[in-house]
Protein backbone atom coordinates (compact mmCIF):
# COMPACT_ATOMS: atom_id res chain seq x y z
CA UNK A 1 0.00 0.00 0.00
CA UNK A 2 1.23 3.58 -0.42
CA UNK A 3 3.81 4.56 1.70
CA UNK A 4 7.10 7.56 2.22
CA UNK A 5 9.98 6.06 1.09
CA UNK A 6 12.56 5.08 3.38
CA UNK A 7 15.62 7.89 3.76
CA UNK A 8 19.49 6.72 2.63
CA UNK A 9 21.33 5.00 5.22
CA UNK A 10 24.93 4.05 5.99
CA UNK A 11 25.44 0.08 5.30
CA UNK A 12 27.81 -2.54 6.23
CA UNK A 13 30.07 -3.95 3.43
CA UNK A 14 28.44 -7.26 1.88
CA UNK A 15 29.51 -10.13 -0.39
CA UNK A 16 29.37 -8.85 -4.15
CA UNK A 17 26.64 -10.46 -6.71
CA UNK A 18 27.37 -14.22 -7.58
CA UNK A 19 26.96 -15.12 -11.17
CA UNK A 20 25.65 -18.25 -12.59
CA UNK A 21 29.16 -20.24 -12.15
CA UNK A 22 30.00 -19.09 -8.82
CA UNK A 23 26.84 -20.86 -7.88
CA UNK A 24 28.52 -24.01 -7.73
CA UNK A 25 29.81 -23.32 -4.13
CA UNK A 26 26.78 -23.13 -2.98
CA UNK A 27 26.49 -27.34 -3.09
CA UNK A 28 29.80 -27.42 -1.39
CA UNK A 29 30.36 -29.23 2.15
CA UNK A 30 31.76 -25.63 3.52
CA UNK A 31 28.98 -23.92 2.41
CA UNK A 32 26.91 -26.62 3.55
CA UNK A 33 28.64 -26.68 7.06
CA UNK A 34 28.46 -22.48 6.64
CA UNK A 35 24.45 -22.67 6.58
CA UNK A 36 23.96 -25.23 8.38
CA UNK A 37 19.87 -25.68 9.45
CA UNK A 38 18.03 -23.80 11.90
CA UNK A 39 18.00 -23.34 15.65
CA UNK A 40 17.96 -25.73 17.82
CA UNK A 41 14.52 -26.88 19.16
CA UNK A 42 13.15 -30.21 18.39
CA UNK A 43 9.95 -30.55 16.91
CA UNK A 44 7.84 -33.47 19.00
CA UNK A 45 4.84 -32.72 16.81
CA UNK A 46 3.44 -34.72 14.23
CA UNK A 47 1.29 -32.56 12.05
CA UNK A 48 -0.86 -34.31 9.28
CA UNK A 49 0.34 -35.29 5.56
CA UNK A 50 4.05 -35.13 3.78
CA UNK A 51 6.71 -33.07 6.71
CA UNK A 52 8.99 -31.47 4.82
CA UNK A 53 11.82 -33.57 5.88
CA UNK A 54 10.83 -36.12 3.45
CA UNK A 55 12.19 -33.94 0.62
CA UNK A 56 11.40 -36.29 -2.15
CA UNK A 57 7.75 -36.83 -1.40
CA UNK A 58 7.45 -33.48 -0.48
CA UNK A 59 8.95 -32.28 -3.95
CA UNK A 60 6.72 -34.72 -5.82
CA UNK A 61 4.05 -33.01 -4.21
CA UNK A 62 4.16 -29.39 -4.76
CA UNK A 63 4.92 -30.58 -8.39
CA UNK A 64 1.70 -32.09 -8.74
CA UNK A 65 -0.52 -30.62 -11.40
CA UNK A 66 2.56 -27.94 -12.23
CA UNK A 67 3.67 -27.32 -15.75
CA UNK A 68 6.48 -28.08 -16.62
CA UNK A 69 8.56 -30.41 -14.47
CA UNK A 70 11.45 -28.42 -12.99
CA UNK A 71 14.47 -29.26 -13.85
CA UNK A 72 16.36 -30.69 -10.42
CA UNK A 73 18.61 -29.14 -8.31
CA UNK A 74 19.99 -25.32 -7.15
CA UNK A 75 17.31 -22.88 -9.28
CA UNK A 76 19.38 -19.69 -8.05
CA UNK A 77 20.74 -17.00 -10.15
CA UNK A 78 22.05 -14.16 -8.12
CA UNK A 79 23.37 -15.01 -4.03
CA UNK A 80 24.61 -12.36 -1.50
CA UNK A 81 24.90 -12.66 2.43
CA UNK A 82 23.69 -9.49 4.55
CA UNK A 83 24.85 -8.95 8.24
CA UNK A 84 22.49 -9.09 11.08
CA UNK A 85 22.99 -6.05 12.22
CA UNK A 86 22.35 -4.28 8.77
CA UNK A 87 19.15 -6.24 8.11
CA UNK A 88 18.35 -4.24 11.91
CA UNK A 89 19.31 -1.14 10.66
CA UNK A 90 16.88 -1.53 7.79
CA UNK A 91 14.07 -2.45 9.58
CA UNK A 92 14.63 0.80 11.65
CA UNK A 93 14.57 2.95 8.89
CA UNK A 94 11.74 1.15 7.54
CA UNK A 95 9.91 0.64 10.71
CA UNK A 96 8.35 3.65 11.37
CA UNK A 97 6.11 4.27 8.44
CA UNK A 98 4.68 0.70 8.97
CA UNK A 99 3.97 1.57 12.30
CA UNK A 100 1.25 4.79 11.79
CA UNK A 101 -0.39 5.09 14.10
CA UNK A 102 2.40 4.22 16.78
CA UNK A 103 0.51 1.84 18.30
CA UNK A 104 3.69 -0.59 18.73
CA UNK A 105 6.53 0.68 20.10
CA UNK A 106 9.69 1.48 18.58
CA UNK A 107 12.31 -0.79 16.88
CA UNK A 108 14.58 -2.33 19.64
CA UNK A 109 17.45 -3.88 17.89
CA UNK A 110 18.40 -5.57 21.51
CA UNK A 111 15.01 -7.32 21.91
CA UNK A 112 13.81 -7.94 18.43
CA UNK A 113 17.54 -7.99 16.73
CA UNK A 114 18.34 -10.74 14.25
CA UNK A 115 20.56 -13.46 15.88
CA UNK A 116 21.80 -14.34 12.01
CA UNK A 117 23.20 -13.51 9.40
CA UNK A 118 21.14 -13.86 6.21
CA UNK A 119 21.81 -15.24 2.81
CA UNK A 120 19.78 -14.26 0.25
CA UNK A 121 19.18 -16.00 -2.97
CA UNK A 122 17.11 -15.23 -5.79
CA UNK A 123 15.03 -18.09 -7.19
CA UNK A 124 14.46 -18.87 -10.79
CA UNK A 125 11.96 -21.26 -12.43
CA UNK A 126 9.61 -21.75 -15.54
CA UNK A 127 5.92 -21.87 -15.49
CA UNK A 128 2.38 -22.05 -17.40
CA UNK A 129 -0.03 -20.28 -16.17
CA UNK A 130 -3.05 -22.71 -15.57
CA UNK A 131 -5.66 -19.95 -16.49
CA UNK A 132 -4.05 -18.54 -20.49
CA UNK A 133 -1.30 -21.52 -21.15
CA UNK A 134 1.09 -19.27 -20.96
CA UNK A 135 4.74 -20.44 -20.13
CA UNK A 136 6.75 -17.73 -18.03
CA UNK A 137 9.75 -16.99 -16.24
CA UNK A 138 8.83 -16.90 -12.60
CA UNK A 139 11.24 -15.88 -9.72
CA UNK A 140 11.15 -15.79 -5.36
CA UNK A 141 13.23 -15.30 -2.55
CA UNK A 142 15.05 -18.16 -0.41
CA UNK A 143 16.46 -17.14 2.47
CA UNK A 144 18.91 -18.64 4.84
CA UNK A 145 20.30 -18.28 8.45
CA UNK A 146 23.99 -18.41 8.48
CA UNK A 147 25.66 -20.78 11.08
CA UNK A 148 22.43 -21.85 12.43
CA UNK A 149 21.81 -25.48 13.58
CA UNK A 150 19.36 -28.80 13.44
CA UNK A 151 16.96 -28.88 11.10
CA UNK A 152 15.68 -25.56 9.41
CA UNK A 153 12.02 -24.70 9.95
CA UNK A 154 10.60 -22.95 6.71
CA UNK A 155 8.31 -20.13 5.98
CA UNK A 156 6.37 -18.98 3.11
CA UNK A 157 6.14 -15.50 2.98
CA UNK A 158 3.82 -14.38 0.65
CA UNK A 159 3.36 -10.47 0.45
CA UNK A 160 0.59 -7.69 0.21
CA UNK A 161 -0.54 -5.59 -2.70
CA UNK A 162 2.31 -3.81 -4.44
CA UNK A 163 1.18 -1.00 -6.92
CA UNK A 164 4.38 -1.44 -8.53
CA UNK A 165 5.84 -3.81 -10.98
CA UNK A 166 8.95 -4.26 -9.09
CA UNK A 167 9.00 -4.17 -5.14
CA UNK A 168 8.95 -7.86 -5.07
CA UNK A 169 10.75 -10.40 -2.58
CA UNK A 170 13.88 -11.02 -4.97
CA UNK A 171 14.72 -7.67 -4.91
CA UNK A 172 16.55 -8.32 -1.52
CA UNK A 173 19.35 -9.55 -4.07
CA UNK A 174 20.12 -5.77 -4.69
CA UNK A 175 21.56 -5.93 -0.79
CA UNK A 176 24.75 -6.95 -2.57
CA UNK A 177 25.68 -3.64 -3.28
CA UNK A 178 27.22 -2.07 0.15
CA UNK A 179 25.59 0.89 -0.58
CA UNK A 180 22.11 0.05 -1.77
CA UNK A 181 19.01 1.01 0.88
CA UNK A 182 16.08 -0.61 0.74
CA UNK A 183 12.88 1.72 0.19
CA UNK A 184 9.01 1.56 -0.43
CA UNK A 185 7.83 1.40 -3.33
CA UNK A 186 11.05 0.07 -4.93
CA UNK A 187 11.41 -2.70 -2.60
CA UNK A 188 9.07 -4.88 -0.66
CA UNK A 189 9.65 -3.70 2.56
CA UNK A 190 7.17 -6.36 4.34
CA UNK A 191 9.76 -8.99 2.37
CA UNK A 192 12.43 -7.27 4.79
CA UNK A 193 10.28 -7.65 8.01
CA UNK A 194 9.59 -11.30 7.28
CA UNK A 195 13.39 -11.93 6.31
CA UNK A 196 14.55 -10.20 9.74
CA UNK A 197 12.05 -11.92 11.91
CA UNK A 198 11.94 -15.22 10.85
CA UNK A 199 15.36 -15.90 8.75
CA UNK A 200 17.08 -13.83 11.47
CA UNK A 201 16.01 -16.17 13.83
CA UNK A 202 17.06 -19.50 12.46
CA UNK A 203 13.98 -20.15 9.82
CA UNK A 204 13.98 -20.46 6.28
CA UNK A 205 12.53 -18.22 4.29
CA UNK A 206 10.70 -19.05 0.95
CA UNK A 207 8.60 -16.20 -0.85
CA UNK A 208 6.99 -15.89 -4.52
CA UNK A 209 7.87 -12.62 -6.58
CA UNK A 210 3.51 -12.76 -8.31
CA UNK A 211 3.28 -13.16 -12.13
CA UNK A 212 3.59 -9.86 -14.16
CA UNK A 213 5.88 -8.45 -10.95
CA UNK A 214 9.47 -8.57 -10.47
CA UNK A 215 12.57 -9.11 -12.91
CA UNK A 216 11.02 -11.77 -15.48
CA UNK A 217 7.94 -9.69 -16.06
CA UNK A 218 8.49 -8.97 -19.77
CA UNK A 219 5.54 -6.66 -20.23
CA UNK A 220 2.94 -8.88 -18.89
CA UNK A 221 0.52 -7.30 -16.17
CA UNK A 222 -0.52 -8.98 -13.19
CA UNK A 223 -2.71 -11.73 -11.90
CA UNK A 224 -4.35 -9.61 -8.49
CA UNK A 225 -6.36 -12.15 -6.62
CA UNK A 226 -6.50 -14.51 -9.90
CA UNK A 227 -6.20 -17.64 -7.86
CA UNK A 228 -5.04 -20.90 -9.58
CA UNK A 229 -2.07 -18.37 -11.66
CA UNK A 230 -1.49 -17.16 -7.53
CA UNK A 231 -1.55 -20.79 -5.53
CA UNK A 232 0.80 -22.09 -8.68
CA UNK A 233 3.36 -19.62 -8.36
CA UNK A 234 3.54 -20.40 -4.71
CA UNK A 235 4.25 -23.84 -5.09
CA UNK A 236 6.10 -23.67 -8.13
CA UNK A 237 8.70 -21.27 -6.05
CA UNK A 238 7.83 -23.27 -2.71
CA UNK A 239 9.15 -26.15 -5.15
CA UNK A 240 12.61 -24.64 -6.66
CA UNK A 241 13.21 -23.39 -2.58
CA UNK A 242 13.20 -27.06 -1.37
CA UNK A 243 14.66 -28.14 -4.01
CA UNK A 244 17.64 -25.63 -3.89
CA UNK A 245 17.50 -26.63 -0.07
CA UNK A 246 17.96 -30.46 -1.15
CA UNK A 247 20.87 -29.61 -3.28
CA UNK A 248 22.77 -27.53 -0.90
CA UNK A 249 22.22 -30.60 1.61
CA UNK A 250 20.28 -29.05 4.07
CA UNK A 251 17.80 -30.65 6.22
CA UNK A 252 13.83 -28.77 6.49
CA UNK A 253 11.61 -29.06 9.57
CA UNK A 254 7.84 -28.02 9.36
CA UNK A 255 6.28 -25.32 6.80
CA UNK A 256 4.93 -22.47 8.34
CA UNK A 257 2.63 -20.00 6.28
CA UNK A 258 2.60 -15.94 6.57
CA UNK A 259 0.65 -13.87 4.63
CA UNK A 260 -0.90 -10.15 4.80
CA UNK A 261 -3.45 -8.40 3.08
CA UNK A 262 -3.68 -9.75 -0.52
CA UNK A 263 -0.78 -12.05 1.08
CA UNK A 264 -3.28 -13.14 3.29
CA UNK A 265 -5.65 -14.65 0.87
CA UNK A 266 -2.74 -16.20 -0.73
CA UNK A 267 -1.88 -17.98 2.25
CA UNK A 268 -5.25 -19.30 2.66
CA UNK A 269 -5.64 -20.27 -0.88
CA UNK A 270 -2.25 -21.68 -0.53
CA UNK A 271 -2.94 -23.67 2.96
CA UNK A 272 -5.54 -24.89 1.01
CA UNK A 273 -3.78 -26.34 -1.87
CA UNK A 274 -1.40 -27.73 0.08
CA UNK A 275 -3.54 -29.78 2.43
CA UNK A 276 -5.45 -31.15 -0.47
CA UNK A 277 -1.91 -32.02 -1.93
CA UNK A 278 -1.79 -34.07 1.51
CA UNK A 279 1.44 -31.54 2.51
CA UNK A 280 1.94 -30.86 6.21
CA UNK A 281 1.07 -27.56 7.03
CA UNK A 282 2.16 -26.84 10.91
CA UNK A 283 0.77 -23.59 11.48
CA UNK A 284 -0.68 -20.47 8.84
CA UNK A 285 -0.55 -16.62 9.94
CA UNK A 286 -2.80 -14.23 8.33
CA UNK A 287 -2.73 -10.42 8.48
CA UNK A 288 -5.80 -8.68 7.23
CA UNK A 289 -6.90 -10.96 4.67
CA UNK A 290 -9.27 -10.68 2.17
CA UNK A 291 -10.86 -13.69 2.19
CA UNK A 292 -14.66 -13.10 0.40
CA UNK A 293 -13.48 -11.11 -2.40
CA UNK A 294 -17.23 -10.13 -3.52
CA UNK A 295 -17.78 -8.95 0.06
CA UNK A 296 -14.51 -6.93 0.12
CA UNK A 297 -15.12 -5.45 -2.88
CA UNK A 298 -18.61 -4.49 -1.84
CA UNK A 299 -16.49 -2.79 1.51
CA UNK A 300 -13.88 -1.22 -0.77
CA UNK A 301 -17.03 0.72 -3.03
CA UNK A 302 -19.21 1.60 -0.09
CA UNK A 303 -22.07 -0.99 -1.20
CA UNK A 304 -21.63 -2.70 1.70
CA UNK A 305 -21.14 -0.83 5.46
CA UNK A 306 -20.34 -2.60 8.82
CA UNK A 307 -21.13 -0.92 12.48
CA UNK A 308 -18.51 0.04 14.19
CA UNK A 309 -16.24 -2.75 15.94
CA UNK A 310 -17.65 -3.60 19.33
CA UNK A 311 -15.11 -2.29 22.08
CA UNK A 312 -14.45 0.45 19.74
CA UNK A 313 -15.36 4.28 19.42
CA UNK A 314 -15.01 5.17 15.64
CA UNK A 315 -13.64 2.94 12.89
CA UNK A 316 -11.47 4.83 9.84
CA UNK A 317 -13.28 6.18 6.55
CA UNK A 318 -12.08 4.23 3.48
CA UNK A 319 -8.88 5.59 1.91
CA UNK A 320 -8.86 6.76 -1.77
CA UNK A 321 -6.06 4.40 -2.86
CA UNK A 322 -8.60 1.32 -2.45
CA UNK A 323 -9.79 2.47 -5.86
CA UNK A 324 -6.35 1.72 -7.22
CA UNK A 325 -6.48 -1.74 -5.85
CA UNK A 326 -10.18 -2.11 -7.19
CA UNK A 327 -8.42 -1.02 -10.67
CA UNK A 328 -5.81 -3.68 -10.72
CA UNK A 329 -8.17 -6.35 -9.39
CA UNK A 330 -10.74 -5.51 -12.25
CA UNK A 331 -7.76 -5.49 -14.76
CA UNK A 332 -6.32 -8.95 -13.53
CA UNK A 333 -9.39 -10.46 -13.68
CA UNK A 334 -10.39 -8.72 -17.70
CA UNK A 335 -6.28 -10.57 -18.28
CA UNK A 336 -6.45 -13.59 -17.01
CA UNK A 337 -10.18 -15.03 -17.01
CA UNK A 338 -10.72 -13.59 -20.52
CA UNK A 339 -13.43 -11.13 -19.53
CA UNK A 340 -12.75 -8.66 -22.67
CA UNK A 341 -13.63 -5.34 -22.02
CA UNK A 342 -14.68 -5.62 -18.37
CA UNK A 343 -13.00 -2.44 -17.39
CA UNK A 344 -14.90 -0.65 -19.93
CA UNK A 345 -18.06 -2.21 -18.49
CA UNK A 346 -17.55 -1.98 -15.15
CA UNK A 347 -15.49 1.26 -14.57
CA UNK A 348 -17.68 4.59 -14.38
CA UNK A 349 -17.43 6.42 -17.76
CA UNK A 350 -15.68 9.42 -16.44
CA UNK A 351 -12.70 7.27 -15.20
CA UNK A 352 -12.34 4.73 -17.78
CA UNK A 353 -9.51 6.15 -18.84
CA UNK A 354 -7.73 6.87 -15.43
CA UNK A 355 -8.39 3.35 -15.12
CA UNK A 356 -7.03 1.89 -18.21
CA UNK A 357 -3.67 4.15 -17.58
CA UNK A 358 -3.31 3.32 -14.31
CA UNK A 359 -3.64 -0.59 -14.85
CA UNK A 360 -1.33 -0.07 -17.80
CA UNK A 361 1.72 1.82 -15.92
CA UNK A 362 1.36 2.08 -12.10
CA UNK A 363 2.23 5.71 -12.49
CA UNK A 364 1.16 7.34 -9.17
CA UNK A 365 1.40 10.75 -10.37
CA UNK A 366 -1.75 11.99 -10.78
CA UNK A 367 -3.33 15.12 -12.31
CA UNK A 368 -4.54 17.05 -9.24
CA UNK A 369 -6.36 18.80 -11.55
CA UNK A 370 -8.12 15.57 -12.99
CA UNK A 371 -10.95 13.58 -10.47
CA UNK A 372 -9.70 11.00 -8.40
CA UNK A 373 -12.13 8.44 -8.41
CA UNK A 374 -12.77 6.88 -4.39
CA UNK A 375 -14.17 3.43 -4.47
CA UNK A 376 -17.36 4.20 -4.20
CA UNK A 377 -17.46 6.71 -7.36
CA UNK A 378 -15.03 4.32 -9.09
CA UNK A 379 -17.64 1.57 -10.54
CA UNK A 380 -21.03 2.37 -12.94
CA UNK A 381 -24.07 2.73 -10.41
CA UNK A 382 -25.70 -0.37 -8.87
CA UNK A 383 -22.76 -2.31 -9.80
CA UNK A 384 -23.46 -5.15 -6.94
CA UNK A 385 -27.29 -4.45 -7.01
CA UNK A 386 -28.76 -5.33 -10.50
CA UNK A 387 -27.79 -6.56 -14.45
CA UNK A 388 -25.16 -4.13 -15.76
CA UNK A 389 -23.54 -6.04 -18.12
CA UNK A 390 -23.04 -9.75 -19.23
CA UNK A 391 -19.35 -8.98 -18.12
CA UNK A 392 -19.51 -7.82 -15.15
CA UNK A 393 -21.89 -10.61 -13.99
CA UNK A 394 -19.37 -13.23 -14.89
CA UNK A 395 -16.56 -11.38 -12.99
CA UNK A 396 -18.92 -11.08 -9.80
CA UNK A 397 -19.28 -14.74 -10.21
CA UNK A 398 -15.45 -15.69 -10.53
CA UNK A 399 -14.96 -13.25 -7.60
CA UNK A 400 -17.36 -16.01 -5.89
CA UNK A 401 -15.43 -19.12 -7.06
CA UNK A 402 -12.43 -17.74 -5.68
CA UNK A 403 -13.59 -17.50 -1.88
CA UNK A 404 -11.16 -18.74 0.36
CA UNK A 405 -13.85 -18.39 3.56
CA UNK A 406 -15.50 -21.66 3.33
CA UNK A 407 -12.95 -24.16 4.37
CA UNK A 408 -12.43 -26.59 7.40
CA UNK A 409 -8.66 -26.57 8.63
CA UNK A 410 -6.80 -29.29 9.72
CA UNK A 411 -4.04 -27.29 11.56
CA UNK A 412 -3.64 -24.05 13.74
CA UNK A 413 -4.17 -20.95 11.21
CA UNK A 414 -4.52 -17.39 13.13
CA UNK A 415 -6.14 -14.31 11.84
CA UNK A 416 -4.52 -11.05 12.78
CA UNK A 417 -7.39 -8.70 12.63
CA UNK A 418 -7.06 -4.89 13.18
CA UNK A 419 -10.00 -2.97 14.66
CA UNK A 420 -9.05 0.03 12.58
CA UNK A 421 -8.03 -1.53 9.54
CA UNK A 422 -9.12 0.87 6.64
CA UNK A 423 -8.91 -2.03 4.28
CA UNK A 424 -10.60 -5.05 5.69
CA UNK A 425 -13.35 -4.43 8.55
CA UNK A 426 -13.01 -7.38 11.02
CA UNK A 427 -16.74 -8.21 10.11
CA UNK A 428 -15.22 -9.59 6.41
CA UNK A 429 -11.93 -11.14 7.87
CA UNK A 430 -14.03 -12.79 10.87
CA UNK A 431 -16.35 -14.93 8.24
CA UNK A 432 -13.34 -17.10 7.90
CA UNK A 433 -13.16 -17.85 11.38
CA UNK A 434 -17.16 -19.01 11.68
CA UNK A 435 -16.53 -21.51 8.89
CA UNK A 436 -12.82 -22.41 9.52
CA UNK A 437 -13.10 -24.96 12.65
CA UNK A 438 -11.78 -25.03 16.02
CA UNK A 439 -7.95 -24.69 14.55
CA UNK A 440 -8.69 -20.66 13.57
CA UNK A 441 -8.85 -18.86 15.74
CA UNK A 442 -8.70 -14.21 16.01
CA UNK A 443 -6.17 -11.97 17.41
CA UNK A 444 -7.33 -8.47 17.60
CA UNK A 445 -4.81 -5.67 17.43
CA UNK A 446 -6.90 -2.64 19.12
CA UNK A 447 -6.33 0.67 16.82
CA UNK A 448 -4.78 -1.27 14.30
CA UNK A 449 -4.19 0.06 10.84
CA UNK A 450 -3.79 -2.02 7.88
CA UNK A 451 -0.30 -1.66 8.19
CA UNK A 452 0.35 -1.95 12.07
CA UNK A 453 -1.81 -5.02 11.98
CA UNK A 454 0.67 -6.57 9.68
CA UNK A 455 3.60 -5.29 12.04
CA UNK A 456 2.03 -5.95 15.16
CA UNK A 457 1.57 -10.05 14.27
CA UNK A 458 5.40 -10.10 13.22
CA UNK A 459 7.02 -7.73 16.28
CA UNK A 460 4.00 -7.36 18.60
CA UNK A 461 3.66 -8.01 22.27
CA UNK A 462 0.59 -9.78 24.01
CA UNK A 463 -0.51 -6.63 25.28
CA UNK A 464 -1.14 -5.56 21.44
CA UNK A 465 -2.21 -8.95 20.41
CA UNK A 466 -5.16 -9.07 23.03
CA UNK A 467 -2.84 -11.44 24.94
CA UNK A 468 -1.41 -13.61 22.37
CA UNK A 469 1.81 -14.07 21.08
CA UNK A 470 3.03 -12.89 17.64
CA UNK A 471 3.56 -14.93 14.54
CA UNK A 472 7.58 -16.40 15.55
CA UNK A 473 7.15 -16.38 18.87
CA UNK A 474 3.74 -18.53 17.68
CA UNK A 475 5.70 -20.73 15.50
CA UNK A 476 8.58 -21.43 17.87
CA UNK A 477 6.30 -22.69 20.46
CA UNK A 478 4.64 -25.05 18.21
CA UNK A 479 8.45 -26.29 17.39
CA UNK A 480 8.68 -26.67 20.94
CA UNK A 481 5.61 -28.87 21.39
Amino acid sequence: MPNLPMLPAKTEPTRPKQSRAALVSLESPVRRSLLGAAGGLATGIAWPGIASADSTAMLSALASGLRPVLPAGTLVDQSTRVSAHRLDQLVARNYPDFNVPAVLPAFDPARLGARYDVALHRLVAPFVIPETGESVTVSGLLALPVGAAGPLPVVSWQHGTVLTFDAVPSNMVKLADPAYVMSYPTDSSETLFNVQRFAGQGYAVIAADYVGKGPFRNGRSEAYAVKDVTVGTCLRILEAGFSTLRSMGIETGPLFLNGWSQGGLNSQWLTQALRRRKIAVAATSVSSPFNELTETMRFWSGAQTYPVPEGTASFPAAPNWLSLCMIVLLGSYELNYGLKGLMQHAVAPQFRDFAANFWRTYDMRFDPAQPFPSGSTLLVPRFFDTFTHETNSAFLRQMAHNSATYWHYDSPIRFHIGLADEGIHPTVARRALAAGGAQATEVTVAGGSHRVTFMASLYGEPRHLAGQTNALEWFNSLRRG
